[in-house]
């Protein structure tokens, strides 16, 4: 029974309940009373409007507490039954549209003068914005640690940039991946300096894309204070300040030093492999470990007359004949699943409508631990052999249907068989019987296999394999496969009398009589052994192509040495013998005579012309070593780069380069510029004594047919482009050799120069696969015309 106040405090206890209420109502907590059996005695009215239960006698708690969270507050309630003081407990109410929201329940118990409880109040305190807080705080701390883990694990330097002060913060590994020590702090022009040359211009669209859109992303090369360059990926996000600018730029760098080599290292592996593929004349196709094509050579494209995307939408089982598709899917589906060969004969539409049979085969390319990784396989055209093949099987067939029918007619037919089998000598066609005994023999096989008729009929035709296929029973397991499907064919070594190999293609048909059962076989065998040299010497030459390549990258190699050694060690004695001749006219002057200082002038203007020669001859080797990077152009920017750089010589002689219409083309651009500038120099220093300078340029792209030219691919698109200048010019005797190394037309006290300048336009035309061609007369002027190929 609950416990209750003596009478005479009864009114007084009213007035402190009238006053409780009171102040209970102003509260923003839930505040209630319950007696000592827990039955509630009052509720504030806020209590009412968050939970919308009646407080008094209706089981408060169980309708509003959450299921999870009920066992707190009675635990927390029996708690402080037992030991009488206040209780504190965290849990959810619910509100009166469903939804649940955290408290802080508090309760303490009310005393009466004997200081026994009698009753209890409590308070519930909304916590729930805190609870959410504290739960996004506890997923930002472990977003936190994962990603700490990531950047850690992938090793990747993070970074953050104030783009107002241009200072920038990051991380260790970012100091190693620019090839910093850790203790050192370089600013951000300092970091920027460590970018190649090369990359500048992509970094700095980048970053202007960024300004623009918010994201940074690309790649570039970094060299290290050795020398050495790396690859990055840099990654990056703008994020704005509380204003209306931007504040800073937090991101990620990357080493892909490793991953870009091996790109590299792939992509020549690549074009070497399309390289010979393509000169195949068989088709040669790829698939990936799960069976998908995904290559195929010139010969697929040439014999079907379909690209690689139609290929591909339409699926490579269009140009299989309808008839081979079901079992060519289950043999290929097979060979996929069990990893062994792949070897099927099928049916393949040419361009023209025409189907015609293909020996395929493939076989999977597995790695170190013996995976799969990838499937090459070959088609070779059979036709010609299958024609061959069914004319000698339909009319053994058809001859031996009609013997049947009487023992004169078979005499006969057989007779007549065996002569026409046996004036075929390209071919071994021999019949054998239902345990593989020779029965017949022609002289194509006396030819192919050495042995005469009686030495060999009567006798097992496995007589003609090598021992380990006797050993593995290929002749039993190619009967079997005649016997099943009704033909069985294989290429393989066999073995002549004489004990020498021949590589043989071979095709066992079953024979049967009126009831279906097998009574034989026909067995048709041709010599492929000049054929399978052939592909073994493809192989052989493709091996040394290999080596080839191997020696020309060495070559490479040396010629970048002697490079280094020219612009270096050769080039240091010429600067010396001008600096101290120099010195020589400059201070003693005095003590030479007249001839000594002009011996010293003529050894300075030697010295000047060897330095030009050696770098002219580095500009002509670079031509052909550097790499070729192809960038679709507009020619206007390296026309006026060019332009640019004669403007002051043209402005003191008067001259004028004259712009025509101009086109994008597809160029080398540094060796283009090159090129350029080299005709230029040649327009200005050969013009007519007396008269300013004069270049005119132009370009235009059209077909090759519609050229005057008989080097030019009629098919094929280029970008024509013309300077021409009225200079001295030359004698057309000279239109060809005036690219020659050495080559000069004029003395060398008449106009400076190497005889080297157009040799390099020649090779840079070259480097373009171009076509160039030189026009002139004496005191007329000169005019290049340059044909470069057009992929636009």
């Amino acid at each position: 029974m609950p416990l209750s106040p003596p009478d005479h405090q009864r009114e007084q206890v009213a007035a402190g309940i009238d006053s409780f209420v009171q102040l209970a109502e102003l509260l923003p907590e839930l505040v209630w009373t319950t007696d000592n059996a827990g039955t509630q005695l009052f509720a504030s009215s806020r209590w009412k409007e968050f939970t919308g239960v009646e407080p008094v006698n209706s089981g408060t708690f169980e309708q509003i507490v959450h299921p999870d969270d009920l066992h707190v507050i009675m635990k927390a309630w029996k708690d402080c039954m037992a030991s009488g003081k206040r209780y504190s407990a965290e849990l959810r109410l619910k509100r009166m549209d469903g939804v649940f929201e955290w408290f802080e329940a508090k309760g303490e118990p009310i005393r009466n003068e004997k200081g026994e409880i009698f009753q209890w109040v409590g308070v519930f305190s909304n916590i729930n914005e805190k609870k959410k807080a504290a739960e996004q705080a506890q997923l930002l701390k472990s977003s936190e640690e994962k990603l700490d883990i990531i950047i850690r694990a992938g090793e990747i330097g993070t970074f953050e940039l104030n783009l107002q002060t241009d200072s920038v913060a990051y991380s260790t590994r970012y100091l190693e991946i620019f090839g910093y020590h850790e203790k050192y702090l370089p600013t951000h022009k300092e970091l920027l300096s460590r970018l190649h040359p090369a990359d500048m211009e992509a970094r700095n669209a980048a970053y202007a894309q960024a300004l623009r859109t918010g994201i940074l992303h690309y790649e570039a090369r970094i060299v290290w204070e050795d020398g050495s360059q790396h690859w990055i990926e840099v990654k990056g996000k703008i994020q704005a300040d509380s204003g209306e600018g931007v504040n800073q730029m937090i991101g990620t760098i990357r080493d892909i030093t490793a991953e870009k080599y091996y790109q590299l290292e792939l992509q020549e592996s690549e074009a070497k492999f399309r390289l010979l593929a393509d000169s195949l004349p068989q088709h040669i196709w790829t698939a990936d470990l799960d069976g998908n094509l995904n290559y195929y050579n010139q010969s697929v494209f040439d014999y079907t007359g379909m690209s690689f995307e139609e290929i591909n939408a339409k699926g490579w089982l269009e140009i299989v004949h309808p008839d081979d598709r079901e079992e060519n899917v289950r043999q290929w589906t097979r060979a996929v699943q069990t990893g062994t060969d792949f070897l099927f004969e099928h049916r393949f539409r040419r361009f023209d409508g025409e189907y015609r049979w293909q020996l395929s085969r493939a076989i999977p390319q597995k790695d170190k631990e013996g995976k799969i990784q990838m499937w090459v396989g070959t088609s070779t055209d059979i036709e010609d052999q299958k024609r061959l093949a069914r004319g000698l099987e339909k009319q053994v067939i058809e001859r031996t249907n009609e013997l049947k029918e009487t023992s004169q007619e078979l005499v006969e037919s057989e007779q007549r068989y065996h002569l026409m089998i046996d004036e075929v000598q390209d071919y071994a066609i021999l019949s054998l019987n239902r345990n593989g005994e020779v029965q017949s023999w022609n002289k194509g096989a006396e030819k192919i296999k050495g042995y005469k008729s009686e030495e060999i009929i009567g006798r097992s035709f496995s007589t003609f394999y090598t021992k380990e296929d006797r050993d593995r029973d290929l002749p039993g397991t190619l009967l079997n496969k005649a016997i099943e499907t009704g033909r069985a064919t294989q290429e393989g070594w066999r073995v002549r009398k004489d004990g020498s190999r021949f590589w043989a293609s071979v095709t066992i048909t079953a024979l049967h009589d009126k009831e279906g059962n097998t009574i034989g076989f026909s067995k048709v065998t041709r010599d492929l052994t000049e054929i399978k040299e052939a592909q073994d010497s493809i192989k052989l030459h493709a091996a040394q192509l290999e080596r080839k390549n191997t020696e020309l990258e060495k070559m490479n190699a040396e010629l970048e040495s002697f490079a280094y050694v020219s612009s270096h060690d050769l080039q240091e004695p010429l600067r010396k013998i001008q600096t101290f001749a120099g010195r020589i006219i400059e201070n003693e002057q005095d003590s030479l005579s007249e001839k000594g200082r002009d011996y010293f002038r003529r050894m300075q203007d030697a010295a000047s012309r060897m330095q030009i020669l050696i770098e002219d001859l580095l500009t002509y080797s670079r031509t052909s070593t550097t790499d070729r990077e192809f960038l679709t152009t507009d020619l206007q920017l390296p026309v006026a780069e060019v332009a640019g750089d004669f403007a002051e010589v043209l402005a003191e002689s008067g001259g004028t380069i004259e712009v025509g219409a101009l086109c994008f083309a597809d160029v080398i651009p540094f060796q283009f510029r090159q090129m350029l500038h080299n005709l230029v120099s040649n327009a200005v220093k050969f013009s007519r004594p007396g008269e300013p300078p004069y270049v005119h340029i132009e370009a235009e792209r059209k077909m090759g047919s519609e050229w005057d030219h008989p080097s030019l691919d009629p098919h094929q698109v280029y970008c024509h482009i013309s300077i021409a200048d009225k200079g001295i010019g030359f004698d057309p005797q000279y239109n060809e050799r005036i690219f020659e190394v050495f080559q000069r037309l004029h003395g060398k006290n008449e106009y400076k120069g190497t005889g080297i300048g157009l040799a390099i336009v020649k090779k840079i035309v070259d480097n373009h696969n171009g076509v160039i061609t030189a026009t002139g007369a004496v005191n007329d002027g000169a005019r290049f015309d340059i044909y470069l190929p057009d992929s636009l």
